[in-house]
């Protein structure tokens, strides 16, 4: 399923791995994720973070009335705030979908997959 814009030029179509994609790279930017965790981990057998050309297995794109409902699959870093570092995954995320794809998303909810030690 794909998200289409219509103006007077004519329509786009943006799919949700072009989502999932900026979805990720503007969550992975945030100070305390560690990565991307995939949505299913029994599923796709991943235990491990995600690489930048698998963001969609930890992106899920759902459209509603109202506009697009985003999930995002997250590791944070042990000793980080997890409540501000969600928030600032939720404002980046919000953002960048506007500013990029010209997307309004209804809502993001972040999950927190995992707690990761950082280590030096």
């Amino acid at each position: 399923m794909a998200v289409k814009i219509q103006n007077q030029l004519g329509k786009i179509d943006i799919s949700n791995d072009v989502i999932a994609t900026v979805v990720g790279g503007a969550a992975t930017e945030i100070f305390g994720i560690v990565g991307m965790a995939s949505k299913n981990q029994i599923r796709d057998n991943l235990n491990e973070i995600l690489k930048r050309d698998n963001y969609s297995k930890g992106v899920v794109v759902r459209q509603t009335d109202d506009g697009i409902v985003i999930d995002v699959y997250i590791i944070v870093g042990y000793g980080t705030k997890i409540s501000e570092v969600c928030r600032n995954v939720q404002e980046k995320v919000k953002y960048n979908l506007d500013s990029m794809l010209g997307v309004t998303a209804k809502a993001v909810n972040v999950i927190v997959q995992g707690v990761k030690v950082i280590e030096d």
